[in-house]
Formats: structure tokens, sequence, C-alpha cells
């Protein structure tokens, strides 16, 4: 089927904006993470007090973010809720390659439960993945999102995408972090994990835009 003119002429055109832009974002320097903030998250959360941990350094080089929190918060009664942030400035993409989809599976969890759930922050109420994995009788009860200007939260692929396209032509910027809230529990206890991780959840994205990292320009 021949393209009619209009077609034609619009195609041209779309071509024409896309490499002003690609010139355009090319001409700019990248900004860079002048100071990362995330460290200073309150290591006291409600109820639960925090110990700081680390993965092999092998984790880091290939999850390869500008920052990684990784803790451990405990209530009084024993109940432990672990914390995962890993933010990619706009240089790395302001993303990871990386998902519990794929890590769980390669670590021995078979994924049980998928679904999307709601959290209120201050401000909305925002969607977010939940996810049950079993390995031999341990259940890993988890939220993960991806959040990007401090307070934005990013569910689907599509939407991460078109946020960062808008942020690199408007602000020359792309940054994001990945969260992950959860709890390893048996299976009887699987509920009250998810009210444990959903509430602390709750907290942490009205925390985050407080302590989100700063870019500049190089």
């Amino acid at each position: 089927m021949k393209m009619s003119n209009k077609s034609f002429i619009a195609s041209i055109l779309l071509l024409g904006f896309t490499l002003a832009v690609a010139a355009a974002l090319s001409a700019r320097g990248l900004p860079v993470v002048v100071k990362t903030n995330l460290e200073n998250l309150p290591m006291q959360i409600g109820e639960y007090s925090a110990t700081e941990d680390s993965f092999p350094q092998s984790v880091y080089e290939e999850l390869n973010a500008d920052k990684h929190v990784y803790r451990h918060y405990r209530a009084p009664d024993g109940r432990v809720i672990d914390l995962y942030i890993g933010y990619y400035g706009t240089a790395k993409g302001g993303r990871t390659g990386h998902n519990p989809y794929a890590c769980l599976p390669g670590a021995g969890w078979g994924v049980v439960t998928d679904r999307e759930v709601f959290l209120q922050s201050d401000n909305s109420r925002e969607q977010v993945n939940y996810v049950v994995a079993r390995k031999g009788y341990n259940y890993s009860v988890m939220l993960h999102w991806y959040q990007a200007a401090g307070s934005k939260v990013l569910g689907s692929g599509l939407e991460q995408n078109i946020h960062r396209f808008i942020g690199k032509v408007l602000y020359n910027k792309n940054d994001g972090a990945f969260v992950q809230v959860s709890a390893i529990v048996p299976k009887d206890q699987i509920s009250r994990a998810k009210t444990d991780i959903k509430q602390f959840s709750e907290k942490i994205l009205n925390l985050l835009p407080d302590y989100w990292p700063v870019e500049d320009q190089r």
C-alpha cells in the first residue's frame, strides 16, 4: 500500500522533530549526583529500629546504582521488615534493568502471588506491586515500585519510559529509584506481614521526597 502525501509529510515532520530533540539533548551535559541523601533516612521509623546491611560486592556491581540503602527494621516484638532502595541518577538512565520477577526465580524463589495494591501517602493514593514468593517453608511478602522526581510513583514500564522522556526533554533529568519493602515469614503470617509492609511503605512514600538525592549540571 502506497503512503499518502499526508502520511509521508507527517512521517517526515515526526522524524525531523525526533532528530531535533536528539540533537538538543546531546548538546546538554548530563547532570551528576552531588548529594545522595538517602543514607540519612531515619533509622527509627514508627516502632521499627534499623540496622544497616550489605550485599556481596558482585551484587552491587551487577545492580550498578549510584546509591544503595539496605536495612533491616525490627519491631520490639521481633517482626522484621527489610528495606532496599537503589537510586540511579540521570547519567545511569534513572532505573535498573533488574526486578523481582527476574531475581526471585534466580535465587530459588517461586512467585505465588503477583498483583497491584494501593498505598495512601500524605497527598495521594499510589498503585504499587505486591508479590508473594515461596522458598521451602518461607514466604517473601513484598511491595515494590519505582519512584522519580522525589514523589512520583511509577508502576508500569510504559509510565516509567514516558516520565523519563518528558523529564529529559524538559528538565534534562530522568533520575529514579527502585524501592522494595519486604518481610520473610512462615505461611500463617503472610496476612500480618502484608499489613505491616503496607503501613511501613506508606511511611517510606512520605519520607522519600525529603531525602531525595540532588543532581547538578556538569
